[in-house]
């Protein structure tokens, strides 16, 4: 009986420590870098025209079919799993903001499917069986892919009331600093945290409400045309220019054997029935 129990006990401590090892792996994979995926700058500019319609079915990609829509993706799968996860954040950060939580989703998608598309084996090892959504850690950084850049003109445009961008009183409160803080690091351990993602995500509904704030100034009301919001998340503050016509454009993205506009992904999603019941 001891020999049972001593033999149990070793084989026991061999099986957790092969898991702790992965898991330690993959953590410090992820905190320098090693499954990064660098954002697409090349083809931002490119614009896509065409009429954006809800999907109305989700046949999946199969062995036998390996094309399919973006909902029938395995990627799909996981990302969808993990916005249903980090549902409480999203919406704390959408009713401190002001911001719809499913734009949020509509612009952390196509950033996801990115990240998930252009690191297959960790993908398929890691992020899919766990349904968790990737924390990007180098140039792009957090579930949507800021650059830290990025983030400190969205932390300027908030306390501007100057600004064009200005996103209205209380915004610049969110974002402020504990005496003493060193901004950079403090910046980017923000975008980077993967154990605490309300400030990726605040972050993220601040430029979404500065870019909205914009187009509102000029008397365009863009608060549910995600072909504008999540095409100009993927351009850059830069790159908007409100108009009567915005159109969709951005990086793009192949999943399920199809090539997506950044912003026609995360619009495609917007108007679909996906995630309705947590993000409506």
């Amino acid at each position: 009986m001891n020999i049972f129990f001593r033999t149990f006990f070793k084989v026991a401590l061999y099986v957790f420590a092969v898991i702790g090892i992965v898991f330690t792996a993959v953590f410090f994979g992820m905190r320098f870098g090693v499954f990064n995926v660098r954002g697409s700058i090349a083809s931002r500019n490119q614009f896509f025209g065409g009429s954006l319609n809800p999907n109305t079915s989700t046949p999946a990609c199969t062995d036998t079919e390996p094309s399919c829509d973006w909902n029938g993706t395995p990627e799909w799968q996981a990302i969808s799993g993990g916005l249903a996860k980090d549902q409480a954040v999203i919406r704390l950060v959408s009713e401190e903001t002001g911001v719809s939580a499913r734009m949020i989703a509509a612009v952390v998608i196509p950033e996801q499917t990115r990240f998930f598309t252009s690191n297959r084996d960790i993908f398929k090892s890691y992020f899919e069986p766990l349904k968790l959504l990737g924390s990007l850690t180098q140039f792009s950084l957090g579930v949507s892919g800021i650059k830290q850049e990025t983030a400190a003109d969205i932390e300027k445009y908030a306390s501007d009331p100057s600004s064009p961008f200005y996103p209205g009183e209380g915004m610049s409160a969110l974002l402020a600093y504990a005496p003493g803080a060193s901004h950079d690091t403090e910046l980017y351990n923000r975008l980077t945290d993967t154990k605490d993602r309300r400030y990726q995500y605040l972050y993220t509904a601040l430029f979404i409400k500065e870019i909205e704030s914009e187009w509102q100034r000029s008397g365009y009301d863009i608060s549910q045309k995600p072909e504008a919001v999540v095409t100009l998340f993927n351009l850059g503050f830069q790159a908007s220019h409100p108009n009567a016509n915005p159109q969709v454009a951005g990086a793009p993205i192949t999943t399920g054997g199809k090539t997506y506009a950044y912003g026609e992904l995360g619009s495609q999603f917007y108007y679909s029935n996906e995630l309705a019941d947590i993000f409506p």
